[in-house]
């Protein structure tokens, strides 16, 4: 029977009024580079790109902050994409051989991208009520004529149709099928096997009658649509793989499956031209790949550009992914890591001028983006400003730090742009500069760090719309590895032919999982920062603007505390060079620290202030004072049983099944236990309740159920001692009349371990420590009831609000902590969140979320929240992430729920698990191994693209529109929007276009870093496939 506890009654309309103020539920933008992407398409006279996906999405890019997204309704591949030139308007063939019609839209200033038609066609005779047309096969190939009103359609039948494109509709009467082009063929032609499958049409440039029709067979026809006649055909017989037919339309090139290219001239001979002029196999004579794809660009100069994809050797770079770009005597093989998905060339398309003059090449992999200037000897690559691949190396956790001061931001900058120098020639710039960004430039600046497989770290411009590369972090020239023995073999049988170029950055191969970085944080006003590793390596860093060469320091850390009985069975430790090393300009180590036992590094914390670093293993916890280069503190967390913890994950599998067999058995005992449970346990529990719902608050209104029964932890389980979270504080600890520096440990058996340090002051103007070392006393020690994992510790001041970070208070860049009242100490584990009073450390406030939601904690982060309605009012909420992919919002420190809203899908692991709150309310979440979702819960800090097309075509010829798209799901199963970025009011508001920082209110005063796992939402996405005891359990439950 379901009991229930009745609270008061009566709503605060006051309070309701205010959360829609201060809390609202958006997904702005996704960053990155889309997930498997299979089309792409190109305007020259708007400047904009477009690219559509596996999943269906359809993406358009232009000027940096110019970003439209749709998504069919069908999940279907994207094969082909098709601009009507200048119009605004995109024509995409998916693969069920649909098409669609999508049209960016301007509604109270700014632009958004909906569909506006879409066209099925029939499959077979008398299907749909089209009896009278012909079967529609399967699409193979789209060309867009005259201006953009008409679209023929290759099939796979042989015949070509032509579509109506305004109304989407096929044109009777005009059908070409391969019978009528076969009555202009020689009888012996016409004899042979058929035609096959219309491969390429291709218009002319200067004369829109004539199309270029190539046929799978190897059969070329110039077919004239005015007259319905051939006016030329060339007999091809080598299977035909694309044709393009160059400006002046004097010659035609064609690319084959065995890897050669013909030139054809239509202006010699008699039709049917039966030998072309030029046929060669640039690889050969060996047999090759097809030559998938082929262009033709003249210049000026006479040197033409022919650039093809495909073509390699067959037997000895067969598995190349490459594309070939010839002009004159210089041929280079661009080496791609990922497969060629497509290419354009961005030249001139005017029909008056009589040269192509290509300025660059894009193209499109699988993995990334690369453009190549054509304009610069060498042909070097331009940087991208966006659409840069995250996962160039795979990403294994991220960090968000706002309010970046302008000068940190600034040699951040430099930094990246020393390690990317740029040429002296001005004309290496990015081609794709479509539409205008609206979009205000904001105040403040937003840093996104990414840790990665091969031990980089990556710094991003989350400011905006655009995330932008700033700089590299490498860790790897630390450290001895296997890889530079491998590179110079690789070099040493690299032959001269074929003229292989590495092109792109996508990498996933990691030269040592060892070098794996697993947590970053960095102080904003020291430029120090602290990047921990797989082989419990921890690395203290500080951003230098000049190169150097100095050897740095190692200092060695057991956790383990020569406690008998434990015998590590993972991987070694990674092998320091020694003597000094060159470094570039950059962040440069300083101090490198090796736990032992060497496992992956579970939480890490630095505060610049004192000179101080923490970090935590599955095996303990430690502190090192990196300005005197010595240990303080080592505390080893093991309990006898964690004989898991000793095994590293890179031997995890080994022991799946026993935890596996484990789980299951904890499972069942906790069932049998449950029977057997006394009732006057269960009279205790309601009786605690009903306290509970006593000292509940005002605004508790509503009825809720009594609270699920969580079975508390065994003590024993695997992984106990697994540290989750570290944090620094200036607090009451030892008594109530004395504030001084503490550290908090929080472990994954539900233990906080609470020690007071001394730490002496440094000189002035000095970054050296006083001889004097830091000592390190152990002042509580808390031992949560239920042993739920500890996910974030933070501590109130005596106003209730978070401690600033270091250096914030002293340099008068926040608010002043209240150290008058008495302070208080907020613990999150998996289960509850709990407020303890310090220094006595009695529990005051508390939310059982698991028993009141049914879910677990995953990721919690203090955040300002500004108000829409008054510019002066804030509150600092904490927020909640769950493993049901629900956003809580708590308030600090009453503990009152505000709002929640379903933002991840609880089957996205791994999304779940890289989320990242920021300290303004935002936040950021994996959707693919390359891309970040954007998303807001504050009603004013908002990201979001504001941008316009300038577009030409006429607007009484199209019907009204919604004002809105409608709302549509994502390929990965998040909801979201086919894009109307205007606000509320339908206009433009600069107030929350680009605010990703807001300048600090008098609520926004938080704790150093925003308490998930010591920095600023630092995450871990451990991408090796392990399964975890709790993965099952919440599976099962």
């Amino acid at each position: 029977m379901m009991k229930f506890r009745f609270r008061r009654q009566g709503a605060d309309p006051q309070r309701e009024k205010l959360k829609q103020e201060l809390f609202a539920f958006h997904k702005t933008v996704e960053h990155g580079f889309p997930n498997q992407p299979s089309a792409l398409a190109f305007d020259p006279e708007l400047r904009i790109m477009a690219i559509g996906t596996r999943s269906g999405a359809v993406k358009i890019y232009g000027a940096p902050g110019v970003e439209f997204t749709g998504l069919h309704r069908d999940a279907a591949t994207v094969t082909q994409m098709h601009f009507l030139p200048g119009q605004g308007r995109l024509l995409t063939l998916l693969d069920d051989s649909s098409l669609h019609l999508w049209e960016v839209v301007h509604h109270n200033g700014c632009a958004h991208l909906e569909e506006a038609l879409h066209h099925q066609p029939p499959s077979r005779p008398g299907f749909d009520g089209a009896s009278g047309l012909p079967s529609l096969a399967r699409i193979t190939v789209v060309l867009l004529v005259a201006a953009g009103d008409l679209a023929a359609l290759g099939t796979e039948g042989g015949s070509v149709f032509f579509l109506d494109v305004p109304t989407l509709t096929l044109l009777e009467g005009q059908t070409l099928g391969p019978d009528e082009v076969l009555r202009s063929v020689p009888d012996d032609y016409r004899c042979g096997k058929a035609l096959g499958p219309v491969e390429s049409l291709q218009g002319h440039l200067r004369d829109p009658t004539k199309i270029l029709i190539g046929y799978s067979r190897g059969l070329l026809v110039i077919w004239n649509r005015a007259a319905r006649c051939a006016d030329r055909i060339f007999l091809g017989n080598q299977q035909l793989e694309s044709v393009c037919w160059e400006r002046s339309g004097r010659t035609l090139v064609s690319s084959h499956s065995d890897g050669s290219y013909a030139v054809w001239a239509t202006d010699a001979g008699d039709s049917p031209t039966t030998q072309p002029t030029v046929a060669t196999t640039p690889y050969g004579p060996f047999p090759c790949k097809a030559i998938s794809k082929i262009l033709w660009r003249n210049c000026a100069s006479g040197e033409h550009f022919i650039v093809f994809s495909g073509g390699m050797p067959r037997a000895s770079y067969g598995d190349r992914h490459c594309v070939s770009v010839l002009q004159a005597e210089t041929l280079v093989t661009l080496d791609f890591t990922s497969r060629v998905i497509d290419f354009f060339t961005v030249h001139s398309t005017r029909p008056e001028d009589e040269f192509d003059e290509p300025q660059a090449l894009a193209v499109l992999l699988e993995e990334e983006l690369v453009v190549l200037d054509l304009q610069t000897p060498g042909w070097p690559a331009v940087p991208a400003p966006y659409l840069a691949p995250l996962h160039s190396s795979a990403i294994t956790c991220s960090a968000h730090v706002a309010n970046v001061p302008a000068k940190l931001w600034a040699r951040i900058v430099s930094a990246g742009e020393q390690q990317n120098p740029q040429p002296a020639s001005g004309a290496s710039s990015w081609p794709i500069t479509g539409g205008r960004n609206l979009a205000q430039e904001p105040t403040q600046r937003g840093l996104l760090l990414t840790g990665h497989e091969d031990g980089t770290v990556r710094f991003w411009d989350a400011s905006g719309v655009a995330l932008r590369p700033l700089y590299k972090l490498s860790t790897a020239g630390l450290f001895q590895t296997d890889c530079e023995h491998a590179d110079s073999l690789a070099q040493a049988a690299e032959d001269d032919w074929p003229p292989f170029r590495k092109v792109g950055c996508f990498d996933p191969y990691s030269d040592d999982p060892r070098l794996g970085v697993q947590k970053v944080a960095l102080c904003k006003y020291t430029a120090q920062m602290v990047v921990a590793g797989t082989a419990g390596q921890v690395l203290v860093l500080e951003l230098s603007d000049e190169p150097s060469d100095q050897a740095v320091g190692v200092a060695s850390v057991d956790l383990l505390q020569d406690r008998e009985g434990f015998t590590w069975k993972g991987h070694e430790r990674l092998s320091p060079r020694t003597g000094p090393l060159p470094w570039p300009a950059g962040f440069q180590p300083r101090a490198l620290v090796q736990c032992l036992p060497p496992a992956a590094v579970t939480a890490v914390t630095l505060h610049a202030e004192w000179g101080l670093v923490a970090f935590g293993t599955s095996h303990g916890f430690g502190l090192f004072d990196y300005l005197r280069r010595s240990p303080v503190l080592a505390r080893c967390t093991l309990h006898p049983n964690d004989s898991l913890a000793m095994e590293g994950p890179l031997s995890r599998v080994k022991s799946l099944k026993k935890s596996l067999r484990q789980s299951f058995r904890r499972i069942r005992k906790s069932r049998v236990s449950g029977k057997k449970r006394s009732t006057a346990a269960s009279s205790k529990l309601q009786e605690a309740n009903a306290q509970l719902a006593e000292q509940a608050g005002p605004h508790d209104v509503e009825v809720t159920p009594v609270q699920r029964r969580i079975e508390p932890r065994s003590a024993d389980d695997s992984l106990s001692g697994v540290v989750r979270c570290l944090y620094f504080a200036d607090t009451f600890l030892r008594d109530a009349a004395h504030h001084g520096p503490t550290m908090w440990a929080g472990t994954n058996s539900g233990s906080v371990f609470a020690y007071a340090l001394e730490v002496p002051a440094a000189a002035a103007n000095s970054d050296r420590r006083p001889e004097r070392a830091v000592e390190a006393v152990l002042g509580k020690e808390v031992q949560l009831m239920h042993r739920a994992p500890v996910v974030a510790v933070a501590v109130l001041d005596g106003r209730g609000r978070p401690l600033p970070e270091p250096y914030e208070a002293s340099r008068d860049l926040a608010q002043a902590p209240d150290m008058q009242g008495g302070h208080a100490v907020l613990i999150a584990s998996e289960e509850q969140f709990k407020v303890f009073t310090l220094p006595k450390v009695s529990a005051k406030t508390k939310f059982k979320l698991t028993a009141h939601e049914g879910c677990r904690v995953r990721k919690v982060a203090l955040a300002t929240f500004a108000s829409v309605a008054c510019e002066d009012y804030a509150e600092t909420c904490l927020a909640c992430l769950t493993n049901l992919g629900d956003v809580h919002v708590f308030s600090v420190p009453g503990l009152r729920p505000q709002v929640h809203y379903a933002c991840i899908r609880k089957e996205d692991i791994s999304g779940i698990a890289s989320c990242v709150f920021t300290r303004h309310g935002q936040g950021f979440y994996l959707i693919s191994p390359s891309e970040f979702e954007r998303f807001s819960l504050s009603a004013r800090n908002i990201t979001e693209p504001l941008c316009s097309l300038d577009i030409s075509w006429p607007r009484d010829a199209m019907r009204a529109r919604p004002q809105e798209s409608p709302k549509l799901s994502q390929a990965n199963g998040t909801p979201g929007v086919v894009l109307g970025p205007q606000s509320r009011s339908g206009s433009p508001d600069p107030t929350r276009s680009e605010g990703t920082d807001t300048p600090e209110l008098p609520e926004a005063t938080l704790s150093p870093t925003s308490v998930d796992s010591a920095t600023s939402a630092d995450t871990t996405l451990d991408t090796t496939g392990d399964v975890t005891v709790e993965d099952v359990k919440d599976f099962l439950g």
